[in-house]
């Protein structure tokens, strides 16, 4: 395997990623390399986790440190178009240490947080802008970014946002960007939207295919453990109690947030990580993940997409997904760069069906084990000892308080336990009881796909 040095990656950017203890290119970044690093038009097509970001971010910094074009305010000097916010954070962060090591200045433009300090970053002079579609289409309607300067583009993950709605923008976007620059698109897939982009923006792409998004990853275990209805909870609470960081997928919004608090009742500290979180909150929960403080992080498919944490021992669909594309880009969350990890579906007895197809058509061999909340197969796939956090003490029951007619002991309620923790149990229940209870009270983590 060549070097960065050998593949024509320049000595100060080879410095920076010395730094960071990347040393080898993975087989994506060996492929494009060359063609980027020279200007040419790529197409590169490889499965979540394939080292993607670095393919691209080294070429772009390479090309616009050599040519050292004066830096304009609101005049980016290459663009790159990302689906969600939290992809666009992450090639953000990758580019930045290269960026600082040759002077070059990156703003990073998304919804859900003030445009002022957007604002002020590009007046101030930017030459990469890494951007979320919808976002960026405000600034340009508004004046505040033109794209006559664009000298690279990039899209990043483009089947996802042909998938999310984004081509229309995206299209305008681009027909706003220099006919003559250098364009790269990555793509775990190559589908109809993405292959209408490529013959209309790309000028004689070379096109890079490392694998697919369902060649087999041999450091990927995939088992499907059929449940009861009743043990699905205690199962996911042994499963997230073991060492080492787990991703738990649902179907809907309400669903993720609702499993986060009955692991948490359960002595399983996570965290969500869905649509309706702000983002200051969504960075927050992501923070805990990485860092480690949590260890496991509730989400929908938002997570499925562009999320790395590195060494996420397990990936669990609490709800199995409803396409095989989105089961194979949840599970490629773990076993990243050559590392082992463990894919895990719970399905009931109604969802045998579903499954089965899921699985065929995601190209999966899993293995299929009826478990129950003692099985030895739990230890295995999750081995270690388990480990639960004390719950918060509860508020007494309505019964066992001092009786109060006062006005002046009901007008303090606000700032007082809310009713619900009012009327709980004054004894806090055994973990596994709690588990039973929250199964109990819920007919399933998620009712029906309302969407990311």
């Amino acid at each position: 395997m060549p070097t960065f040095a050998d593949l024509g990656v320049p000595a100060v950017l080879t410095a920076v990623l010395d730094a960071h203890g990347i040393t080898r290119p993975f087989p994506i970044q060996a492929a494009t390399l060359p063609d980027a690093l020279a200007g040419r038009d790529v197409l590169g097509r490889g499965r979540t986790g394939s080292g993607k970001t670095y393919a691209f971010c080294l070429p772009l910094v390479a090309r616009l440190a050599a040519t050292r074009t004066k830096r304009s305010p609101g005049r980016p000097r290459a663009l790159v178009l990302a689906p969600t916010r939290e992809l666009a954070r992450q090639i953000a962060a990758a580019a930045q240490p290269l960026a600082d090591a040759t002077g070059l200045r990156v703003v990073t433009i998304f919804g859900g947080v003030g445009y002022g300090p957007q604002i002020s970053g590009l007046r101030r002079g930017v030459d990469i802008v890494v951007a979320c579609p919808g976002r960026l289409a405000d600034h340009l309607q508004h004046g505040n970014i033109n794209l006559d300067s664009v000298e690279v583009t990039v899209l990043d993950e483009a089947d996802h946002m042909a998938d999310l709605g984004f081509l229309p923008v995206v299209r305008r976007l681009l027909d706003r960007t220099p006919a003559g620059g250098q364009r790269m698109l990555f793509s775990a897939t190559l589908d109809a939207g993405v292959d209408v982009l490529v013959r209309r923006y790309l000028d004689r792409p070379v096109t890079h295919s490392v694998d697919s998004e369902q060649s087999p990853v041999s450091t990927m275990a995939h088992h499907v453990l059929h449940v009861r209805h009743e043990d699905r909870l205690p199962v996911l609470v042994d499963l997230t109690a073991a060492p080492g960081r787990s991703l738990v997928f649902t179907r809907t919004k309400h669903g993720a947030k609702k499993l986060a608090k009955q692991l948490a009742a359960s002595g399983v500290r996570s965290v969500e990580l869905h649509g309706n979180l702000a983002q200051n909150a969504r960075t927050r929960n992501l923070t805990a993940f990485h860092d480690g403080t949590v260890r496991t992080l509730v989400a929908t498919d938002i997570a499925a997409r562009g999320i790395h944490v590195d060494d996420i021992a397990r990936v669990i669909h609490a709800d199995p997904p409803v396409e095989h594309k989105a089961y194979l880009h949840r599970s490629g969350r773990t076993a990243r760069a050559g590392a082992d990890g463990t894919v895990v579906t719970l399905m009931t007895d109604a969802q045998v069906h579903d499954v089965r197809g899921l699985t065929r058509k995601a190209g999966i061999k899993a293995t299929t084990t009826k478990v129950t909340t003692v099985h030895p197969l739990l230890a295995e796939l999750a081995p270690g000892e388990r480990a639960y956090v004390t719950a918060p003490p509860t508020a007494p029951s309505t019964r066992e308080r001092a009786p109060s007619t006062s006005r002046s002991a009901a007008g303090s309620s606000r700032h007082s336990a809310p009713r619900s923790a009012a009327r709980s149990q004054p004894r806090r229940p055994s973990r596994r009881a709690s588990a039973a209870a929250a199964v109990g009270s819920s007919a399933s983590f998620s009712s029906g796909y309302r969407g990311r």
